[in-house]
């Protein structure tokens, strides 16, 4: 059994066949069409956001399986807050605000999916992100929540 593994970043629920995957699986011999499909059922649920999706081929059978891996951070803060696109200038173009119980409740769905050993580390993660992204936190410079949190003014 010879297997190969794509990895992808797909529009979740919205994938469209697309050159660059068709030279690749064309001389597979697997099918295009196909393959869009189950990948569009698969990230169904996460419609709206770019997620990572890894494609399991068996080459001998022509048999491949979707594996939907978690969205990344910055995907999962435009759903909280329903926007298409970051700051292009973060630091000094804010595009919104997150609640701290938002940064809070993205951060438990990351635990155990990043280095951070615990759920503490992985709001400090989260809310470096929404510094690069121009989001502050409760109206606050993600940088001024990092240093509450360390101080211990704000419990997680």
């Amino acid at each position: 059994m010879v297997k190969k593994v794509i990895s992808l970043l797909v529009e979740a629920g919205n994938m469209k066949p697309g050159p660059a995957l068709g030279t690749t699986l064309g001389p597979m011999g697997i099918n295009m069409g196909q393959v869009t499909a189950k990948i569009n059922q698969a990230t169904a649920g996460f419609k709206g956001m770019r997620v990572p999706v890894s494609l399991v081929i068996d080459i001998n059978t022509k048999n491949f399986d979707v594996e939907v891996k978690q969205p990344p951070v910055s995907q999962l803060i435009k759903k909280e807050l329903g926007f298409a696109k970051g700051s292009g200038a973060a630091g000094s173009q804010i595009v919104g605000d997150i609640t701290s119980q938002q940064v809070i409740k993205i951060a438990k769905e990351k635990v155990g999916k990043t280095l951070s050993k615990n759920l503490k580390e992985v709001v400090k993660e989260v809310a470096g992100t929404c510094l690069s992204t121009g989001v502050t936190i409760d109206g606050k410079n993600p940088k001024q929540f990092i240093k509450d949190i360390e101080s211990g003014s704000i419990k997680i």
